[in-house]
């Protein structure tokens, strides 16, 4: 065991945040700290390593054993660079490597018993040295910032001039360095884009010290951690296993918890119910028996009420009317900011009832392609089309489409005139705003609160076509998940950006991967991308100049840069072979879009005869729901084949 925290304790005023956390981290141990929002999972990390002192209760570090810490926000004034920043975790390396070189030089002219002590200090200061790793401190730095997203061009840049998450990349970067025997991280993830994360979960899984993470990413926590502490009601639970483990076995627990007070309460019902009757008889010894009753009922140890979820959100999505079939259609779409090119020539179609995910790298113009079809902002060039009877609720992620200036009751009343204060007062309720809440004014809110408002604005507005932009951020996990049933059970169309793959996983009909100045599509969620992110990167690489998003300087009518291609500039053999390649793969291109609008099309009529089924003048109508059944059943048959097909051309194609 190398760190032990047992019946900590901490109050503000008269709010108790942890009442009795206990638990213990064994060596190399990867362990989850999780809870809604404001359960203390922050405050317990600030105990632990001494930012803050608890009311009672005892954190225990094994001796000799070291501590790093990572904290939400990060606030560096240096004036080095972000290289030179993590070179000073280094300093005792490198200062030992300029002690080796010295002496190397030092020795060329010592003699005798002088040499013989610069012997012995040269080998105890090698060994050390390789013992640290030495050799590698250039690299491993080089590594660790290439890991967490900086470009080598922003190496040289002033610590002072970065943004915050920049400072908590930097931060971070530092303390991986440090390899302190346990490192604390919370909120880890919140400034890394996916391909950070899941490099720094290849790190963390190899991190031969323990690790405390609070997080809010479960694919994440999923892949990295052995054991999660439930912080609820201010007590802590201890599970073994990842996210998921924890997660059915949190539900199984949840119901027993239920079922016993459930019990318990019909029982106490019950005897109540006795003990009245007994007393009616008004006889000496039924009055007696309703007295021992009595005692007996005052002696039962009364189980706590099981967490109703009354402190969750309530969403429920629903479109006002039905959309067309074509919800959006976006044809050589381009945008650039200040000279440089986000994307060029990007296509796009959006069929009513998909949940379409874009991904990729921060800065590569997520985000814009929202603003583009919000009107938020100009295309440079291109055009944007909405289907008939489309009607768009947007989720901002920076949350501008919120009055900073107004109050929420306020920014829900104008934006909603119709509805009575009842009204307005009962819909926020639903998002947690009770009381005076619904007076504070947006700018005093927190990101999560600020959040839950534009949901709660999104919800009223019954929009067929949601466009959301990070929408899980600032949530806590029990949020995110009820959010992820109304996205699962709405009927509209979905857009959306996200860097939350377990979000994606469990909402996405397919996915958009903006790379490289192009779109790639996958249908499937998070996982299925990952097992086809390769071929079909691959299959892109060479696609021709048009609606995939390939840059137009430099290069011939099929996309190809003469000065730059190895087989173009090979010969008039070589030319001639390679085009007829990208003729193979343009044709491949056009069977598989083929397919992919054969299963769209039929998955579409698929969800349209559900919607029949369910209606009284078809089940009721016993010729007709044979006719529907049929269909459906041929539909499926159908899928099942184009579905194989799809799959044999996409491997065709690598």
């Amino acid at each position: 065991m190398i760190l032990s925290c047992n019946h900590i304790k901490k109050a503000f005023g008269t709010e108790q945040v942890l009442s009795d956390v206990t638990f213990h981290v064994e060596d190399h141990e990867k362990t989850a700290v999780i809870g809604i929002n404001g359960a203390g999972k922050s405050t317990l990390l600030k105990i632990i390593v001494g930012e803050m002192e608890s009311d009672s209760g005892e954190v225990t570090l094994a001796k000799g054993k070291s501590l790093g810490y990572l904290a939400q926000q990060q606030d560096l004034e240096s004036d080095r660079t972000i290289y030179e920043e993590l070179m000073e975790v280094k300093r005792p390396v490198i200062e030992m490597e300029e002690a080796i070189r010295r002496l190397e030089r030092e020795m060329k002219h010592a003699q005798g018993e002088k040499l013989e002590e610069m012997l012995a200090e040269y080998s105890t200061l090698n060994h050390t040295f390789e013992m640290e790793d030495g050799y590698a401190w250039k690299s491993e730095i080089v590594g660790v910032l290439k890991g967490l997203g900086f470009e080598e061009n922003e190496f040289s840049k002033e610590v002072r001039t970065l943004s915050g998450g920049q400072k908590t990349r930097v931060s971070l970067g530092k303390l991986l360095l440090s390899r302190a025997d346990v490192i604390l991280l919370d909120e880890p993830t919140n400034h890394l884009d996916m391909m950070s994360i899941s490099w720094l979960e290849n790190y963390l899984l190899n991190y031969q010290g323990a690790v405390v993470i609070v997080a809010h990413d479960r694919y994440f926590l999923n892949r990295v951690v052995t054991k999660v502490v439930e912080l609820e009601s201010g007590k802590s639970t201890v599970y073994p296993g990842n996210y998921t483990a924890y997660s059915e076995k949190k539900a199984l627990v949840r119901s027993a918890q239920r079922k016993a007070w459930l019990n318990q309460q019909q029982e106490i019902r019950h005897q109540e119910e006795v003990i009245a009757k007994l007393k009616q008889f008004n006889r000496e010894k039924s009055i007696k028996r309703a007295e021992s009753r009595e005692k007996m009922l005052s002696r039962v140890e009364l189980l706590d009420k099981p967490a109703e979820f009354n402190d969750e959100m309530r969403i429920h999505l629903e479109p006002n009317i039905l959309s067309g079939n074509d919800v959006l259609t976006v044809t050589d779409l381009s945008k650039s900011f200040d000279g440089r090119l986000l994307f060029q020539h990007l296509g796009m179609e959006i069929k009513r009832g998909e949940r379409v995910a874009i991904i990729g790298n921060n800065g590569v113009g997520k985000t814009t392609i929202l603003k583009l079809i919000n009107g938020l902002i100009p295309a440079d060039t291109g055009k944007i089309l909405l289907g008939a009877k489309v009607h768009i609720g947007y989720y901002d992620q920076e949350h501008h489409v919120l009055h900073m200036k107004k109050t929420i009751f306020e920014e829900v009343q104008e934006a909603f005139p119709r509805l009575t204060n009842t009204q307005i007062r009962n819909h926020l309720a639903a998002f947690l705003f009770t009381g005076d809440d619904v007076f504070k004014r947006i700018a005093d809110l927190s990101g999560g609160e600020r959040g839950r408002v534009s949901l709660a604005k999104l919800m009223l507005s019954e929009a067929n076509f949601l466009i959301l932009d990070e929408p899980t951020n600032h949530l806590d996990i029990m949020s995110k998940e009820i959010l992820e049933e109304a996205l699962k059970n709405y009927t509209g169309t979905v857009l959306y950006v996200s860097h939350d793959r377990y979000f994606i996983n469990q909402t996405a009909t397919r996915i958009l991967e903006l790379t490289g100045h192009m779109l790639i599509p996958y249908i499937g969620n998070y996982d299925y991308y990952l097992e086809k992110k390769e071929q079909m990167n691959h299959l892109y690489a060479t696609e021709p100049m048009g609606n995939a998003g390939t840059v137009a300087t430099g290069k011939d009518p099929d996309g190809i840069d003469m000065a730059k291609d190895p087989i173009a500039s090979g010969g008039k053999q070589d030319w001639k072979l390679h085009k007829e390649e990208q003729a193979k793969i343009r044709k491949r291109q056009n069977d598989l879009k083929k397919v992919e609008e054969k299963i769209h099309e039929r998955e579409v009529r698929d969800h349209e005869i559900d919607h029949l089924l369910g209606e009284e003048e078809v089940y009721t109508n016993v010729e007709r729901l044979v006719e529907l059944n049929q269909e459906k059943e041929k539909l499926k048959s159908e899928l099942e084949a184009l579905y194989e097909e799809w799959e044999v051309l996409a491997e065709d194609a690598v």
